[in-house]
């Protein structure tokens, strides 16, 4: 029997970068998103406001999406081991694999990858379709 724990709210939305108030997800990814359909195991970003938080404490200012998430979220989810499953609105996520180090973050701030190389967010893959809004919580399904 699966139970659920709600450990998070979503702060913000992004599809392609773009901030949006609701997205609509297949197994496929995030609908109309640049990465659609082309990685099914990294078709979802989510990000951690911690990640945020820990840039701003090097003094390395960032706006919200410029990390490349395209779900931001008041936890941190980066502990979360693979095959985890989450359910945000109507959809359910599963993590497959944490955030690889980004070198385009240079651009940004050339100290940003080697302080956010495991900060930076972890993917999901799709496993039921459905629609995500901003402030929609965050639930830990546990086996």
């Amino acid at each position: 029997m699966n139970s659920v724990d709600s450990i998070g709210e979503i702060l913000e939305l992004f599809v392609s970068k773009k901030s949006v108030d609701r997205m609509l997800l297949d197994t496929k990814g995030v609908l109309n998103d640049k990465f659609y359909a082309k990685d099914i195991d990294r078709s979802v970003l989510l990000s951690s406001i911690d990640s945020y938080r820990l840039a701003q404490s090097r003094d390395i200012e960032l706006k919200y999406g410029e990390l490349g998430e395209n779900i931001l979220i008041d936890y941190n989810p980066y502990r979360l081991k693979s095959g985890t499953q989450i359910q945000i609105g109507e959809a359910l996520l599963e993590i497959s694999q944490h955030c690889t180090l980004c070198k385009s973050l240079t651009k940004i701030d050339s100290k940003l990858p080697k302080l956010l190389k495991d900060d930076r967010g972890i993917f999901a893959k799709v496993i039921k379709a459905g629609e995500i809004k901003r402030k929609d919580r965050v639930y830990l399904i546990k086996n």
